[in-house]
């Protein structure tokens, strides 16, 4: 049996190990120095902007098209055999338009994606305050409605794919520091581990870990606060709770009367430390307030930040071979598309791990 190391058990790393674990063939072990959905994942809104981002074609939108595709499937398939409840929001995305919006390039990106098999509606101001009436601003002037697009549980999924792969056999080693790695084995905190294949999904580790190999890939820390509000009813219509986006706020209905606002994108002034500028969460609130203005009542639950893994230099995410190795692929770098790209990025690992496994 081949043996797979994959290090980093984020929503990347745990994704791979379920989607490896229906391969026939291979032993898959799972290391992380954390337990499973710290870091960026545990901060991830979970917000699945497929057919309403602007990327159109190439592999930006061929690995947003089929994580989206793939999730319709994956969440009833995980919660079946887990017996997990995934918060899963399929009541799609509304992205509000400013008064100085182009709405010609939204009518054109509705007759693109209607040509890819999906489906995009421009709403006007009547359509949108009929839909969603929380949303009370003159400046917005319609909206852009995506049906097929989704919102889940980062947290709640990472910790699904886990127990699932856990079911199919994959061994977990949460606690464990990776002290050194080469192209044939591991060592770390418990002991050497061989190995047939690496995946490198460890986000900002991946630096250290690729530096080793002097093959470095440079991952620097972008830093996104978010916070959970509670109202005493939920806003607009009960029964159609979709996820509104506007100006990079996303307001994001998480069932009953709780919602997350987020999120900030701060950079690194000083090295890598990024300390969280409180004046820009508030800032963040502020306009989802604007936006619904029945938001101004609600109470914050709770706050936090999580560092995203940006690839300097070059386009996110990094899902490759290591150059000067067969056997070391890298699965890292999503910056904010990391939830959004799991499932996409799990199917092109496991394609190249069987693709060369079957020669």
């Amino acid at each position: 049996m081949s043996h797979v190391i994959i290090i980093g058990c984020g929503v990347i790393g745990a994704a791979i190990a379920y989607h490896l674990s229906q391969v026939t063939g291979l032993q898959i072990t799972v290391i992380d120095q954390n337990q499973p959905a710290q870091a960026s994942t545990g901060a991830a809104l979970g917000v699945l902007m497929g057919a309403i981002s602007q990327k159109i074609k190439g592999k930006a939108w061929r690995l947003r098209q089929t994580s989206i595709e793939r999730y319709e499937t994956l969440v009833p398939e995980l919660e079946a055999l887990t017996g997990r409840k995934i918060p899963f929001n399929r009541q799609g995305i509304l992205h509000l338009c400013w008064e100085a919006e182009n709405f010609e390039n939204w009518a054109k990106l509705v007759e693109i994606r209607h040509s890819q098999g999906w489906n995009l509606e421009i709403w006007d101001r009547a359509k949108l305050k009929s839909m969603c009436p929380q949303v009370n601003n003159d400046k917005i002037t319609g909206a852009v409605y995506s049906p097929q697009d989704r919102q889940l549980d980062p947290t709640a999924l990472t910790l699904a794919l886990v127990e699932a792969a856990q079911h199919k056999g994959v061994t977990f080693k949460f606690g464990v520091n990776v002290l050194n790695i080469s192209p044939k084995s591991i060592a770390t905190t418990e002991g050497n581990i061989a190995a047939d294949w690496i995946v490198v999904a460890a986000g900002l580790g991946s630096t250290l870990l690729t530096a080793q190999l002097n093959q470095k890939v440079d991952i620097r820390p972008v830093l996104g606060q978010a916070l959970q509000l509670h109202l005493e009813s939920p806003i607009g219509n009960p029964e159609f709770q979709p996820m509104i986006t506007c100006n990079d706020v996303h307001i994001v209905p998480i069932g009953g009367r709780d919602y997350w606002i987020g999120a900030t994108v701060e950079f690194p002034t000083n090295g890598d430390e990024i300390p969280p500028n409180h004046q820009l969460l508030e800032d963040v609130k502020q306009q989802a307030i604007a936006f619904c203005p029945e938001l101004a009542s609600a109470t914050i639950t709770r706050t936090w930040a999580g560092l995203r893994p940006r690839p300097e230099g070059r386009p996110a995410p990094i899902i490759e071979k290591l150059p000067g190795f067969n056997n070391i692929l890298l699965a890292t770098g999503h910056y904010r598309n990391g939830v959004l790209l799991a499932p996409a990025t799990a199917s092109a690992i496991r394609e190249m791990i069987t693709s060369q496994d079957c020669q």
